[in-house]
């Protein structure tokens, strides 16, 4: 496998999401805004479980997540993948196998009987672990299993989403406090541009959502959500 035999990461990230627009992974509502469970009011939803769904789109993506990876943090860089609890599990199995490594995943919390894990698999003391979820909105989750991972004797230099929201500066600099370099495949931004060239949303819509994207707390605001982020 070698990173120059994938596409670039515009064009990755614009076939991306034509896949998720293609398979109606991706909701634009701004008239009757969808509650996310933060509490923020958003006219977009992503729904990136369904890819599991599509076996073609899927193995798509996981070469385009292979591929940024080999380019942008190297060859070498990792001795295992880990998924989240619940959604970055199976895509952290495809990842593995796509790249020859072994796979864990992390609980939420410790799982309250038997040896009270909260790592599931088998990471030696020292392993370079990468994190992958297939989404991230401002990276609070994925630094839970990051913890876990780090209090457990792992090392996490790098994480993954297949999916960024890539519209909240707070999610920069998490990552940035944390000492994690935060890789991904494509953003909002790609799918607004790509729904706008195919004229998949009446043009009321998709400016509501170009409003979102350029101001995601005043809008939800606007909208009776919340206006700034909670803190977790």
């Amino acid at each position: 496998m070698f990173a120059n035999s994938f596409p670039d990461k515009d064009v990755a990230a614009e076939l991306v999401a034509k896949m998720l627009l293609e398979i109606k992974a991706v909701h634009f509502k701004a008239d009757e805004p969808y509650k996310l469970a933060s509490g923020m009011r958003s006219p977009v939803y992503i729904d990136c479980r369904k890819l599991l769904s599509y076996p073609r789109v899927r193995s798509a993506v996981i070469d385009f997540a292979a591929g940024t990876l080999l380019r942008n943090a190297g060859f070498e860089q990792f001795d295992c993948i880990a998924g989240g609890e619940t959604a970055g599990i199976p895509f952290a199995a495809l990842l593995a196998d796509r790249l020859g490594l072994p796979m864990i995943y992390v609980r939420k919390a410790p799982k309250g009987h038997g040896r009270n894990a909260q790592i599931e698999g088998h990471m030696p003391e020292g392993a370079r672990v990468l994190v992958i979820e297939d989404l991230t909105t401002a990276g609070g989750s994925m630094f839970k299993f990051i913890d876990a991972i780090r209090a457990a004797g792992g090392v996490v230099d790098h994480g993954i989403a297949l999916f960024f929201y890539g519209i909240f500066p707070e999610a920069e600099q998490r990552f940035e406090n944390g000492k994690v370099r935060l890789h991904y495949v494509a953003t909002w931004r790609n799918v607004l541009a790509v729904a706008r060239e195919q004229k998949l949303f009446d043009e009321q819509t998709l400016s509501e959502v170009e409003a979102f994207l350029n101001a995601p707390l005043a809008w939800s605001a606007r909208n009776g959500g919340i206006s700034e982020l909670p803190q977790s």
